[in-house]
């Protein structure tokens, strides 16, 4: 027969490939077998593939010291992880194994901060990267760590913020960034991003709040797109026009010697991928030395904060087929053991599509289907991938001996955040378990259970019952 699952996927993609494989007819993913995993643990399940971090990380620092050495480049690139992608300590213990650095979001942020630095995995000298819009708590822990002596860089996220730090801030010198706020794309429901100073203010704030007190240095600038990196014409224009920005500041300010680029480092959502990411790097770091060179400043350094890159791919959300509909002569429904809008908001909320796969039956044969979660809500579902309009797996056959498993991968990033993790779910579907993947020294696999399922006695102690 022609018409097998695995005869589809190896004919409309290229496979196997980084990360996937297929043995005896069934998954693996990072040479895992999903199924032994499934068999220990069971449905529905969350995994974390720790490795997958720190070879994220290490490929960026690689990619960006190849592009740098290049071009002869004199500034230094500074990985910093974007907390607010996964806070979970399993995943701040792996990044911090590779020496990089920490991007904040929220006064919460910074507790983990001390707890980090308590158990040594990070020390006064790292980075201390502080975005987003601050309330009076998130600047109180900001001043109370510059106070400790931790190298925190506040970066300014409105005019006024200063003014806080001016005030709390103890130590002789504080490290200050200023956020630009970017123009977004056309296709945007609004034409300018909330986060960040207006370009036509930064100078006023520099000369008016920040080089008048000797306790300030304008150490960087940081912009981003919300859109992500990408070999576009507005991105480009938009790099350039911060580095105009760099050139002006940096012609009075001495001290001004790093630029953040941000995120927005694309993962892999769909086995039809294609990012170049050795050419996007090796042209952001030539497009900044150009520039430099050609107005005869210092080249930055250059700093990026990942978050879905560093983490998004090494997460999978694994489920069991529990039953099958023919609600009409084309629609034919199979029902996981869980929920999307519980287990994967981004598919329920901004339509996003993850690599979707069979773990089992590659040697059956497949058709056409819908997916639909086991809540009420009629949103529950999942019907497209992102390379095509359908979602094709393996016929489920009467009386099979085995239930069909599927997995999504590369859902490492967000969801458990948005879906609210160990709180209260739509119709009261409990939260998986979520069970670690690692290897020890010896390059064994090792696994263990992170959370267990969400009982309904935690659920009714949230609800006050």
């Amino acid at each position: 027969m022609d018409n097998l699952y695995s005869t589809l996927i190896n004919q409309t993609f290229n496979f196997p490939q980084e990360g996937f494989e297929v043995k005896d007819e069934e998954l693996y993913f990072n040479e895992i077998n999903l199924m032994d995993i499934i068999k220990q643990y069971g449905t529905p399940l969350r995994i974390s593939y720790l490795p997958k971090i720190s070879s994220q990380i290490q490929k960026a620092k690689r990619l960006f010291n190849v592009a740098m050495a290049k071009v002869d480049y004199k500034g230094k690139y500074v990985y910093c992880y974007c907390t607010k992608s996964s806070h979970f300590s399993f995943v701040l213990d792996e990044v911090l194994k590779n020496e990089v650095h920490i991007e904040t979001s929220s006064a919460f942020d910074l507790q983990i901060i001390k707890e980090q630095y308590q158990k040594k995995a990070l020390n006064k000298d790292t980075y201390i990267i502080c975005n987003g819009y601050k309330r009076t708590n998130y600047k109180q822990n900001i001043c109370d760590l510059i106070n400790e002596g931790f190298n925190v860089i506040p970066v300014l996220d409105h005019l006024d913020e200063i003014d806080y730090y001016k005030k709390y801030a103890k130590a002789d010198k504080v490290d200050i960034g200023i956020r630009i706020s970017t123009e977004e794309e056309p296709s945007f429901l609004f034409y300018t991003s909330r986060l960040g100073i207006r370009s036509s203010e930064i100078m006023s704030l520099y000369n008016d709040k920040i080089k008048p007190n000797p306790k300030f240095n304008l150490k960087l600038l940081h912009f981003f797109i919300n859109t992500g990196i990408k070999d576009t014409i507005y991105y480009w224009t938009e790099l350039n026009k911060c580095l105009h920005i760099y050139k002006e500041l940096k012609a009075l300010c001495p001290g001004l010697d790093s630029l953040n680029i941000g995120g927005g480092m694309p993962i892999r959502n769909s086995l039809s991928f294609e990012y170049d990411y050795e050419y996007m790097i090796e042209e952001i770091v030539a497009q900044v030395k150009v520039f430099c060179d050609q107005n005869e400043i210092p080249e930055p350094n250059i700093f990026t904060e990942f978050g879905s890159y560093t983490v998004g791919e090494s997460g999978a959300t694994l489920y069991s087929i529990v039953d099958q509909k023919q609600q009409n002569d084309r629609e034919t429904w199979y029902f996981i053991d869980s929920s999307f809008i519980t287990t994967l908001p981004d598919t329920w909320g901004i339509n996003q599509r993850f690599i979707l796969l069979a773990i089992n039956n590659w040697d059956k044969p497949y058709g056409p289907v819908n997916l639909g979660g086991m809540t009420c809500d009629s949103m529950d579902y999942y019907n497209t991938e992102a390379h095509t309009n359908q979602v094709f797996l393996p016929k489920i056959e009467k009386g099979a001996k085995q239930p069909q498993y599927i997995g999504f991968f590369h859902t490492g990033a967000y969801q458990e955040a948005l879906s609210g993790y160990g709180g209260t779910q739509h119709c009261l579907i409990p939260a998986p378990k979520h069970v670690l993947i690692d290897k020890d020294e010896d390059g064994k696999v090792t696994t263990r259970l992170f959370a267990k399922e969400q009982s309904y006695k935690s659920m009714l102690k949230i609800l006050g019952y």
